[in-house]
């Protein structure tokens, strides 16, 4: 590990588990600003998930916030310690989205100020989930799955093409060697004959 992932990784996480904490220990000043958000999301994903999840899902908007908050300490700590460090930032990036729609939706502002404030807060988060998403694909220079799957069918399609070619010469050869022998037999053949 570089020293650059070293020190950014904790710099990006720390902000989600100081946050994601908060949440889990104080969820009630967030339920206002999470409401709306929560009331047209979770009827949506109940419908589309599978009835063992969907059954799971919490009911109240304070235990949406807390689930939320949990998903950032564990996300956030996955993170900074590089031990599932991919899927920690892949699941902090899925836990900012809801986070920025409810915390920051500047566009429903009347006041000047206080939107413009909040459009930088949008901004700032946007900004955040660019840096997640660039940690999640990370791979600290080592080739991804991707990159090996393609490669390696590329690889395979060499070496059968390859292994092909020389099956190709290799039959050739032996059709002209059983056609010297049988040549030969032929001759050995008509010698013994006359």
């Amino acid at each position: 590990m570089t020293v650059v992932r070293a020190l950014a990784r904790p710099l990006l996480s720390v902000i989600f588990v100081v946050q994601g904490a908060n949440s889990i220990r104080n969820p009630e000043p967030l339920v206002p600003k999470a409401q709306p958000v929560t009331d047209r999301l979770v009827p949506m994903v109940k419908k589309v998930a599978p009835p063992q999840v969907s059954d799971r899902i919490p009911d109240t908007t304070a235990n949406l916030v807390r689930l939320n908050g949990a998903a950032q300490v564990v996300g956030g700590l996955a993170l900074a310690s590089g031990k599932g460090r991919r899927l920690g930032a892949s699941l902090l990036a899925a836990s900012l989205v809801p986070t920025t729609l409810a915390g920051h939706s500047f566009w429903l502002e009347k006041d000047k100020a206080v939107r413009n404030q909040q459009r930088i807060q949008f901004m700032k988060n946007l900004g955040l989930l660019g840096g997640l998403l660039l940690a999640a694909v990370d791979t600290e220079g080592k080739p991804g799955v991707a990159w090996r799957a393609t490669h390696g069918a590329k690889a395979a399609k060499r070496e059968t093409k390859r292994g092909a070619k020389v099956a190709k010469r290799e039959t050739k050869q032996l059709a002209r060697e059983a056609k010297r022998a049988a040549r030969l037999a032929k001759a050995e053949l008509k010698a013994e004959l006359s």
